[in-house]
């Protein structure tokens, strides 16, 4: 089979070398896939760039999700037969025309359904999913802000917040990706780029407080957004994008920690807030059920028009690099998408 194949750390042009691999057999619990399309997520920008801990050692195939057929199964495989159209995550590997998924993290699908929409369901989806209703159930009357709010997971956060019935406010930094929010139904559609949000948010509530936060960037951004909640409030970090404009050296460590702040238990408990990471690897990792239960139900919201992807491009696979360049770019908005 042909694989996509991370061989060095490195720019989007000389990181990736396209190989003729064996085709992976399944195990115990999995399936395996013939894939049509696979999805970007920015914690491939990370791994790629020698960022990204939990990254295999190289040479290794990227890839969280992919979208095709089964075209076989494990042992004790009940619920998926070859020939079912699925959605999946594939904790990497996903960049190959033939991938592993374990059965607790594929859904069947609609063969009929848009295939490049239907990958934005695992990762991206699930991850808001999991996060706004598992981890916060966020509740009506709720202001919710959203940090990156135009990109894959920002855009599955706004449509869940606001089918909540929450006051949402989401930054973005191009006035294409603040018309967008506007159209997603943003209630406060904030251009951090030319504003500082937290004075924004304060301009618009008031005496009032954030109720949730969600941020993808982390450093300082964490800790103005930390600034921000009221009593109850909770903070959900699931990313490190500012992480990724640095070198990765010691000092850019030590400065993304600072960047974060310090907590103290006694302050977070006096005021009833709370910080809840998430991330959906260790989820698939160790809580597979959990995944299970995210990736069906974001399915039968999807079906029901309650969560609507957004595709922004779709690349050839021998388009690689110009699919990292534009995630990379932050100019996307919604999914970026790769199809064999």
């Amino acid at each position: 089979m042909k694989a996509i194949v991370l061989i060095k750390d490195g720019t989007a042009g000389e990181a990736f070398e396209f190989q003729t691999l064996e085709i992976p057999r399944p195990k115990e619990g999995e399936v395996q896939i013939k894939v049509s399309h696979f999805g970007l997520n920015y914690a491939d920008i990370m791994a790629r760039r020698g960022l990204y801990n939990d990254r295999p050692a190289l040479p290794c195939v990227l890839g969280y999700e992919v979208v095709g057929e089964i075209t076989a199964v494990g042992d004790n495989v009940h619920n998926l037969a070859v020939g079912d159209s699925v959605v999946g995550f594939t904790q990497f590997g996903g960049y190959a025309e033939y991938a592993i998924a374990e059965v607790q993290g594929v859904v069947r699908i609609d063969s009929a359904i848009d295939k490049a929409a239907a990958t934005a369901l695992a990762t991206q989806y699930c991850t808001a999913w999991f996060a706004a209703c598992h981890m916060i159930n966020l509740k009506k009357g709720d202001r919710v802000l959203i940090h990156a709010a135009a990109g894959g997971v920002g855009t599955a956060l706004v449509q869940i917040a606001k089918w909540k019935g929450c006051e949402v406010f989401g930054t973005a930094s191009k006035p294409e990706k603040l018309e967008y929010l506007k159209r997603l139904g943003v209630d406060h559609a904030i251009n951090y780029a030319t504003h500082d949000f937290v004075t924004e948010v304060e301009r618009i509530c008031g005496n009032a407080r954030i109720d949730v936060a969600f941020d993808p960037i982390g450093g300082s951004n964490f800790k103005k957004s930390m600034k921000l909640l009221g009593a109850g409030g909770r903070i959900v970090p699931f990313g490190a994008s500012e992480w990724s404009a640095s070198k990765g050296g010691l000092i850019d460590k030590i400065k993304l920690a600072f960047g974060f702040g310090f907590l103290h238990p006694v302050p977070m408990m006096m005021n009833s807030k709370a910080v809840i990471g998430v991330n959906m690897l260790r989820i698939g990792q160790h809580k597979s059920a959990y995944l299970n239960a995210c990736i069906n139900e974001v399915y039968d919201h999807f079906q029901q028009g309650i969560l609507k992807p957004s595709v922004d491009s779709i690349f050839d696979a021998a388009d690689i690099a110009k699919a990292h360049e534009r995630l990379e770019g932050r100019g996307s908005i919604g999914k970026v998408v790769v199809k064999w």
